[in-house]
């Protein structure tokens, strides 16, 4: 079996840090059984890596493999998607399929965002592992599949079954090898070198010089905490390699490109739980701004209603014929501009003006749009990722796919 290095060489990895040394050996040594394995860690640090690592050096290499993105599959298709579906079995199944398992008998199939599956998923996921049985949808046939299955996941697991969430024996049934990738910034001795190699790449690429760091820059880049890990080091070094005409890149330019962590979407403050979570639903953000714009829409209507309140409507100077009259809803309007004053009737009470401000205010501000505004904004902030812009949002890539289809966005 080959050493460290050369498993590196091959799968392009580039690092030094023991934690990520660790679970190459891990990988490797795994490799040759048909156990099950569990991949953990934080989006972006490059968890798609190490099942390629375990299929290739499994017995299993000159059979199918297959990586199954189970956050970008829709609720309601993930199981013809996995086990396939008979002619019939719904609405536009106009023919026999075979699904992910079926496809890959002997080989190996890899669950990445396996946390996102449905309940009743896990369980047909469940069966799979413990029998090797599977039954299409739409079908009553039992078939039988020999798939070694490696997932991954950058959810807490434990904590998704104690929120029933997940199926705890399938969290057990799947982590009988577990493998953690650290995060980027516990592995501060690899990000010069990551991003060396990402310049030479872009540079590669776009024909142009590499771009280097000063000194500064390099203690810079290795104190922020990169939310994004490895994925948004590469980002930024792209943007760097195509923006930047001076190839030596100094502290104060690179900190134009590293975003601040606090500023990507506004949260609640107070005093929860750790244990739960920060929001309901995805809609609760929502809520809290329209919340506060309620707040400062009342305040506003208080501070009008206490000028109209001090104002003297008989001595107020009759408007030009170019101004806005307001006009009670009853009356015909005045069209006699020669009196010095406007009769108190033609103009609405305070309570009417703020009962008809508010009406139209909350009538101006739907949740549904100012969700649509948030997703675009995040997708556009990603350039486009789902995957990144889902972790901006703080929801799930599913349903951040369904969200997009909802509200017809095209990116």
């Amino acid at each position: 079996m080959e050493d460290l290095q050369a498993i590196k060489q091959r799968f392009e990895i580039i690092g030094t840090n023991e934690g990520l040394n660790r679970a190459i050996d891990i990988a490797r040594q795994v490799a040759p059984t048909d156990l099950s394995v569990l991949i953990t860690g934080e989006s972006g640090v490059g968890k798609e890596i190490f099942p390629r690592i375990i299929h290739f050096f499994s017995s299993r290499k000159h059979s199918p493999y297959i990586a199954v993105n189970c956050g970008a599959i829709p609720e309601g298709t993930i199981d013809s998607e996995l086990f396939g579906h008979e002619k019939g079995a719904f609405t536009g199944a106009l023919s026999d399929r075979k699904g992910y398992f079926e496809v890959t008998d002997g080989g190996t199939i890899f669950l990445d965002e396996v946390g996102e599956l449905p309940l009743s998923t896990q369980a047909r996921l469940l069966r799979v592992l413990e029998t090797g049985e599977f039954i299409r949808v739409g079908s009553s046939k039992v078939q039988k599949t020999n798939v070694r299955v490696i997932a991954a996941t950058n959810l807490d697991i434990p904590q998704a079954v104690k929120n029933g969430k997940f199926r705890e024996d399938l969290y057990y049934r799947l982590n009988t090898i577990p493998i953690y990738i650290p995060p980027l910034r516990e592995r501060k001795e690899d990000i010069p070198l990551l991003f060396r190699k990402f310049a030479a790449d872009f540079a590669e690429k776009y024909r142009m010089p590499a771009v280097r760091l000063t000194e500064e820059a390099i203690q810079l880049l290795e104190a922020y905490r990169w939310p994004g890990n490895i994925r948004q080091l590469k980002n930024i070094t792209e943007q760097i390699s195509i923006i930047e005409q001076e190839r030596t890149v100094d502290a104060s330019t690179l900190k134009k490109y590293l975003p601040a962590e606090n500023t990507v979407l506004p949260v609640l403050t107070g005093n929860h739980d750790s244990s739960e979570n920060s929001f309901a639903s995805e809609r609760e953000i929502l809520y809290k701004i329209l919340f506060d714009m309620k707040k400062d829409m009342n305040d506003l209507k208080q501070l009008v209603y206490g000028m109209i309140e001090k104002e003297d409507l008989s001595t107020v100077p009759t408007p030009p014929p170019t101004s806005l009259v307001i006009h009670h809803p009853y009356e015909q309007p005045q069209t006699d501009f020669s009196n010095k004053t406007v009769a108190k009737r033609s103009v609405i009470s305070p309570e009417e003006q703020i009962q008809d401000t508010e009406a139209l205010v909350e009538e101006s501000f739907s949740i549904e749009e100012k969700e649509k505004e948030l997703i675009i904004k995040a997708l556009e902030k990603n350039h486009g990722k789902r995957k990144m812009a889902a972790n901006d949002l703080g929801i799930s890539e599913r349903t951040l796919y369904r969200k997009l289809k909802e509200y017809n966005i095209e990116i």
